[in-house]
């Protein structure tokens, strides 16, 4: 579905991403895992259309998008859950969640996976008069995976989406993103808990200081000293 040939990505003359090869087949949940600063977040913004790569190429889809706008990308069917949430503050919950949809024509389906997305996530529907920056970390996240998902994408990209979040309510997105993809989309995530994102996924890569040095199964990953000794603390 997903294929990044030689992706090279620079912030000035510093190289955050150098040649950097990786592939994401349709349903899968694929995990990069790595150190902060590695690359990873770079690279799901250069897929996004959010950084424009100085080399290398991006097929999604048998397209080519290197170097697509980012509307584009989202109508393509590539959406983008950030780090750090980046819920519309001083709009409310249902205005969130139309920002999501605001390339699509179908209007009657809209409204359905409106109503869809607010039984699944029965707080949001609680809260659907509330600005979003009165919620909780937790509500927020929930409330950027629902967005994300009213563009009815085909691949969703996941940037830490445990970060800040109690232990209970981490448990939770991550059976949400599960589901995601146990519905057909295919998933990206970068997570800096690489225990939990390794046990998810199917396939995973590592990438240190901008390039790729490790990849495998999840299951593979977990148990490779290298991998054990750097991110899981054994």
């Amino acid at each position: 579905m997903l294929r990044v040939e030689g992706l090279t990505c620079r912030y000035g003359k510093v190289a955050a991403v150098s040649e950097l090869t990786l592939e994401v087949r349709q349903g899968e949940l694929v995990a990069l895992i790595g150190a902060n600063g590695a690359g990873k977040t770079t690279t799901l913004k250069a897929i996004s259309g959010l950084v424009a790569p100085v080399a290398g190429r991006l097929m999604f889809s048998g397209r080519d998008i290197t170097g697509a706008s980012a509307r584009h990308i989202l109508r393509l069917g590539i959406a983008h859950c950030p780090e750090g949430r980046r819920v519309f503050p001083y709009m409310t919950v249902l205005e969130n969640l139309q920002m999501g949809s605001h390339l699509r024509r179908d209007r009657r389906q809209v409204a359905a996976d409106m109503a869809g997305l607010l039984d699944r996530f029965p707080i949001l529907r609680e809260r659907r008069a509330q600005t979003a920056g009165t919620l909780s970390g937790g509500e927020q996240q929930l409330l950027a995976i629902a967005r994300a998902l009213m563009s009815r994408p085909k691949l969703v990209m996941f940037d830490e989406p445990s970060l800040g979040l109690a232990p209970t309510i981490v448990d939770r997105v991550f059976d949400v993103i599960k589901t995601i993809q146990a519905a057909g989309v295919t998933v990206i995530m970068v997570e800096q808990n690489a225990f939990a994102a390794l046990e998810l996924s199917d396939r995973a890569y590592v990438i240190e200081q901008g390039r790729l040095t490790l990849t495998g199964t999840g299951r593979d990953l977990l148990e490779n000293p290298r991998v054990k000794a750097a991110y899981l603390g054994a």
